[in-house]
């Protein structure tokens, strides 16, 4: 295993593997995400602008396995920078933690640490004071929550983020056992780096 950070053109080769992996890794709970490559390659398409985006990847030999992936708060979608607006917070002072994929077999080996720790890192270099990221929220009694399901809440606190009150932002998807897309809610988490 390795884990590498991209950026500029070797970011650019990787994003299909990374839309294979979101469109995998999401299927499951709790994002229940139904997707396409199509959409993928059109909501990647943001990584490739911005020159601050970042993809940390986890390879077995030359396959990848895992991303996270990064890009500062402005350059990414305007619904999730709109949830700030309440906030006072200058999104310009914040680096946005997309999305964290890895394959279930390669999980429990300190991955999710090394994606947070490499994204931190470079929201430091690129002078961001704070990072954050969102989870979806679904109700308790929702029927395809797994038996015994335990939410990701404790890692993350452990790694100092916090969920911001009222922060929470609007996006769209086709659930697995829905005909269309809906909306979903996802609370944005903060920490000061």
């Amino acid at each position: 295993m390795k884990v590498e950070t991209l950026t500029g053109d070797a970011l650019a080769a990787a994003l299909d593997d990374v839309a294979r992996l979101r469109i995998e890794v999401f299927r499951a709970w709790p994002y229940l995400y139904d997707g396409s490559v199509e959409y993928e390659r059109g909501y990647l398409q943001a990584y490739r602008e911005s020159a601050g985006a970042i993809v940390v990847g986890a390879f077995d030999g030359d396959t990848l396995v895992g991303a996270a992936t990064g890009t500062p708060m402005e350059d990414h979608a305007g619904d999730f920078a709109a949830a700030f607006a309440p906030t006072g917070l200058d999104l310009e002072t914040i680096f946005y933690c997309a999305e964290s994929v890895l394959l279930p077999e390669y999980r429990g080996r300190g991955l999710g640490h090394a994606f947070f720790d490499a994204r931190e890192d470079h929201a430091r270099r690129l002078g961001r004071s704070h990072a954050a990221f969102c989870s979806v929220q679904r109700p308790e009694d929702h029927p395809l929550r797994p038996e015994g399901y335990v939410p990701l809440n404790g890692f993350w606190r452990k790694r100092g983020y916090a969920p911001l009150p009222g922060v929470v932002a609007s996006f769209r998807w086709k659930d697995i056992d829905e005909a269309a897309e809906t909306d979903h809610h996802l609370q944005f988490w903060l920490r000061e780096l």
